[in-house]
Formats: C-alpha cells, structure tokens, sequence
C-alpha cells in the first residue's frame, strides 16, 4: 500500500478508472488528511489578504484542488506552510 504524505504526490487523472486504480494501490497519511481540515492557523486568527494572480494559474489551481477534493484557498494554504516549513529546516 502507498502512503501519500504529500498532496503533490496525487497525480492528475485522465479518467475516473486511473483514479480508482490509484486509490486501490494508495492512501493518505493520516497526517496530512488532519492538516488538511485543521483550522491551520497557530492562534486561532486568520487575517484576509488580496494576492493578485493570473487567471489561468488560478484557473489550473482549482482544477488541481477539485481533483484532490479540496477547497483550493486550503489548498494553497497547506502548499504555504509546506514550503515555509521546508525553508526553516534549511536555515
């Protein structure tokens, strides 16, 4: 069975059969599924920001979201705090 502990390491499908072949072979870290509909945010607070970006860019997020079953804000999120995790290890 293949654990997927990175949302990156579900690939986008061509068809509702390569899908299922992939799940019958896979599934998610239970960690990753908790960080996933966690509320994210360390004090509890979240604050709205505007970020300008491309249609299609933004386009091509969502339909990556929609085919992971998530909300593609979340989504985003999750991609942030990923990568800052990953810079602080570097340091």
């Amino acid at each position: 069975m293949n654990v997927i502990t990175r949302w990156d390491e579900v690939p986008l499908f061509d068809s509702e059969e390569a899908e299922a072949a992939f799940w019958a072979d896979s599934r998610v870290d239970l960690r990753l599924m908790e960080s996933a509909v966690a509320t994210g945010t360390e004090g509890g607070e979240s604050v709205t920001i505007t970020l300008r970006m491309d249609p299609r860019m933004l386009a091509r997020i969502k339909r990556l979201a929609r085919s992971r079953y998530l909300n593609y804000q979340s989504m985003i999120k999750q991609w942030m705090s990923e990568r800052l995790e990953d810079e602080l290890r570097r340091r």
